[in-house]
């Protein structure tokens, strides 16, 4: 056993991690959750093109409601004639030429009394305007998710990389230190090379991390549609927010009535019904109201008389129309239409249990996680406690170079997990609302409250 006087004193793990971390220090530039969030919402293609299809579907719900109004239209034109008459008389013939034009316009009119059809129509317009509706929270909501699982991802990243060149300077110290020792002959050489291979570990590590961090960072930036998107980190110490409400059957009641995919099977099932009320209308009668005004002018006359004549019209009436007969199509188009109900109507009950099944999931995913960074912040305690005391005995001579590499693994590799199992956390509750289908942009300013100002 080597004499206490002769051990050197080793790098202190808060001076080697300060020292790096001082690279990663929030920086005047570096931008918050929902300044990120705002970028991709105005670059993200597929939220985009969720946005043109919604704007689509109004304007198509306002072409639906076209059937119901009324229509008029104007038409006009102008003739010009010709005509050659030739009387042959047993004696003779005699050939007379006239020319004569003639102008004539019509304004006409019509609103349906009773088109179910039509009315139909209109209502599935309303509903698919629903649909689309859920349909572009839906996209809204998956770009929350997605943004913030770029931001944390990058995070979780730079603290990666930050843990893993402590890491690779408290090894470097400790290498330093091993060939002193060996040098002056109070270590052998096994420490030496213990500490070389643990090195040259670490910078492989420190290699791939610098790789995984510019990925994480590309990702980011293509999604904000930024080049410099540098998010900011969480504060420390950190209290995470709890689970409110704490029962997850509130969760699961929340989404039956607010969750995009329930609401878009809701509105399909309503689509169905009154595609079935469309199919019944092929057997129903029609009603509209018509009206008409017209006018015709012959200055030079016409084929029937050679005066100047003019005369103006107008008439209202009804139009009614009845089906009698359509080979059969009608009444196989109501049971088509029929079955397409009840596929909606199942199709809406399975998206409420999958909803369901989600919400409990994400529910206690995120329980799960709470309870992990519990005991990672323990474990991080402990960690520190166990590599404090290496520390010590290799100072007195009971513990080897080894010991104290490997309690410094041991503790930078909590210290990540930890920070990663936080990120979690927090993205994890993000998705536990989309799950339920409740989350919304204001959801991320509680995170951002967590963040470094």
């Amino acid at each position: 056993m080597t004499s206490p006087s002769k051990k050197p004193d080793l790098l202190p793990l808060s001076l080697a991690l300060s020292a790096v971390l001082a690279v990663f220090a929030p920086a005047v530039q570096a931008q918050n959750l929902v300044e990120l969030y705002r970028s991709a919402r105005d670059y993200d293609a597929s939220y985009q093109s969720s946005r043109s299809l919604y704007e689509a579907n109004l304007a198509k719900a306002a072409q639906a409601k076209a059937g119901i109004l009324p229509t008029a239209g104007l038409s006009a034109g102008a003739t010009r004639t010709n005509q050659e008459t030739t009387v042959i008389t047993p004696a003779a013939s005699t050939t007379t030429d006239r020319r004569f034009s003639g102008q004539t316009a019509t304004l006409s009119a019509s609103q349906p009394l009773y088109r179910p059809g039509n009315w139909a129509t209109y209502e599935q317009g309303k509903q698919q305007v629903v649909l689309s509706k859920a349909q572009l929270d839906a996209a809204d909501q998956d770009l929350i998710v997605r943004t913030s699982q770029a931001y944390f991802d990058v995070l979780a990243s730079q603290d990666t990389l930050t843990f893993v060149r402590a890491q690779k300077a408290a090894v470097g110290e400790q290498l330093a230190s091993a060939k002193r020792n060996f040098e002056v002959g109070t270590s052998t050489i096994t420490d030496s090379r213990e500490a070389q291979a643990r090195f040259d570990l670490v910078v492989a590590q420190e290699i791939a991390a610098e790789n995984d961090l510019r990925v994480k960072k590309i990702a980011l930036d293509q999604l904000v549609g930024r080049s410099d998107a540098m998010p900011r980190g969480l504060q420390v110490p950190l209290a995470l927010p709890p689970l409110v409400p704490g029962d997850v059957n509130a969760w699961v009641q929340q989404s039956e009535d607010v969750h995009p995919t329930i609401r878009q099977a809701q509105a399909s099932l309503e689509v169905a019904k009154l595609e079935v009320d469309k199919a019944e209308a092929g057997h129903k009668p029609t009603l509209d109201l018509t009206a008409s005004y017209g006018a015709q002018r012959n200055p030079n006359g016409s084929s029937t008389s050679g005066q100047n004549t003019r005369s103006n019209a107008s008439t209202v009436g009804l139009s009614f129309n009845l089906p009698i007969f359509a080979g059969f199509a009608t009444q196989n188009r109501i049971r088509e239409t029929l079955s397409l109900e009840d596929k909606a109507r199942t199709d809406l009950e399975g998206a409420k249990r999958n909803v369901a099944l989600a919400t409990r999931t994400a529910y206690f995913g995120v329980q799960s996680g709470q309870g992990q960074v519990k005991a990672l912040e323990a474990a991080e305690a402990s960690s520190q406690s166990s590599l404090d005391a290496n520390k010590l005995g290799y100072q007195v001579g009971v513990r080897i170079n080894i010991d104290v590499l490997n309690a410094q693994s041991q503790l930078f590799q909590t210290k990540r997990d930890l920070a990663k199992a936080r990120y979690d956390v927090l993205v994890g509750g993000l998705k536990l609302r989309q799950a339920n289908g409740t989350l919304t942009p204001e959801d991320l300013l509680l995170i951002n409250s967590l963040l470094v100002k």
